[in-house]
């Protein structure tokens, strides 16, 4: 029996008036989807719980059956790992984004410099700080390692001591709750100073350096050839770097296959799922980051599913689509690419398996909805089909359909994989 386990990132929303009081799911056409959640079982999930809007890096963690709270991740340490960067115990990993900041130096015009920068931009801005950037008030190196257009990766490692990620961010966007990245809806847009959450000399020192990082780092940003040929061309600047999630250890998980006695592989293309993936023993299939075209990206990815179904008994499967424009608020946008999620990943890989012979999930990893653009803690559908499992009565897959679903509501992603292991060895 195989697993496939599907993440449709940001997938879940709330009713909008635009689509008629439908959520963007709803308003998809989800023909396959509809079909799976008809002959299974449904439900909803809080990721990580009710309460708390979580980051994709720990809702991903806990809906592969890892408390968060007990393994201490941290997005820096997890996206770090993923792109390959070198981390050690004790060195300082950080997520980052490359935004807009105001003339005032405060600001934040848009966190994601208008999320229209190409990768060559946004590797000659890394390559600029480190050839540029030397950190002072302390000895220290730093690395920053751009991972997907806007989004990088920063190590900082001390000389003479072990760095703390017990310290607050600079991005305003998101706060930490007892070491857990959540969004913070009622932020204001203006640049945070790093502070210390704890009196240890590690932590006065890792907020230092940030702090002394992000400073020096606007000044080579600003002025560079790629921000000034942007705005000349009236594209907004990618004038700073806002820091989140910093860790200082390496995460350690038990490994899935050793706890399940199944083989695992990963299809995904981001770094933080690729790093909790590695991180958690899988084995994972080479992805190019996510292309402009998410039909192709979907066909690709059945194509690299079908290639390794012989040799692997669980899939998790992660695809990006639908969780930017519930960002930018876009509704329409992000039920059309639902819709694609579902016809070119859903539909062309249930005509090319067998279902007697698989159990198949469906989820997101979090509620992105577009009346917000961050996410929320809404709980997201669930469904669970295939092999000879008993239908629950519901008609079609949404978060409002699966509230009436068999599986009820789950109160923690962690609950979700030891059923899908039950269902798969039954």
């Amino acid at each position: 029996m195989k697993l496939i386990y599907v993440i449709i990132d940001g997938m879940g929303d709330r009713p909008l008036k635009e689509l008629n009081n439908k959520t963007t799911l709803e308003a998809a056409d989800t023909p396959y989807m509809d079909s799976l959640a008809k002959s299974g079982k449904t439900g909803l999930m809080y990721t990580v719980g009710k309460g708390m809007a979580p980051e994709s890096d720990v809702a991903v963690v806990s809906i592969l059956g890892y408390d968060p709270f007990k393994y201490h991740v941290s997005r820096g340490a997890l996206e770090s790992i993923g792109a390959g960067m070198y981390m050690e115990n004790g060195d300082l990993a950080i997520r980052c984004n490359f935004g807009t900041l105001a003339a005032d130096n405060s600001t934040i015009i848009d966190r994601r410099a208008g999320r229209d920068m190409t990768q060559q931009e946004a590797d000659e801005l890394a390559q600029a700080l480190n050839e540029q950037l030397t950190l002072e008030s302390y000895p220290a190196t730093a690395q920053l390692k751009s991972t997907a257009t806007y989004r990088a990766a920063l190590v900082i490692k001390g000389e003479n001591t072990k760095l703390s990620g017990n310290i607050d961010n600079t991005d305003p966007a998101y706060k930490r709750i007892d070491g857990i990245g959540v969004a913070d809806l009622d932020a204001e847009m203006v640049l945070k100073t790093c502070t210390p959450f704890d009196k240890t000399k590690e932590a006065a020192i890792s907020a230092q350096l940030v702090n002394e990082y992000t400073q020096k780092s606007m000044k080579i940003l600003d002025n560079h050839p790629v921000n000034l040929k942007r705005a000349k061309e009236g594209k907004l600047k990618a004038n700073v770097l806002l820091c989140r999630d910093a860790g200082s250890s390496v995460p350690q998980f038990p490994f899935l296959c050793e706890q399940y006695n199944l083989g695992f592989i990963c299809l995904a293309d981001m770094n933080v799922e690729r790093g909790i993936s590695r991180l958690a023993g899988m084995s994972l299939v080479d992805l190019p980051l996510p292309s402009k075209d998410l039909e192709y990206d979907c066909k690709l990815r059945v194509k690299k599913l079908l290639e390794a179904l012989p040799d692997y008994d669980a899939f998790y499967v992660h695809i990006k689509g639908p969780d930017e424009p519930g960002h930018d608020g876009n509704c329409i946008l992000k039920s059309e690419l639902i819709s694609v999620v579902d016809k070119h990943f859903v539909g062309n890989m249930m005509q090319q398996i067998n279902m007697e012979e698989t159990i198949i999930c469906i989820t997101a990893d979090h509620s992105t909805p577009c009346s917000l653009k961050a996410h929320s803690d809404d709980p997201v559908p669930v469904l669970i089909s295939g092999n000879k499992l008993q239908p629950d009565g519901v008609q079609s897959f949404s978060e409002k359909a699966c509230e009436n679903g068999e599986l009820g509501v789950l109160n923690n992603g962690t609950e979700l994989m030891p059923m899908l292991v039950k269902y798969v060895k039954a």
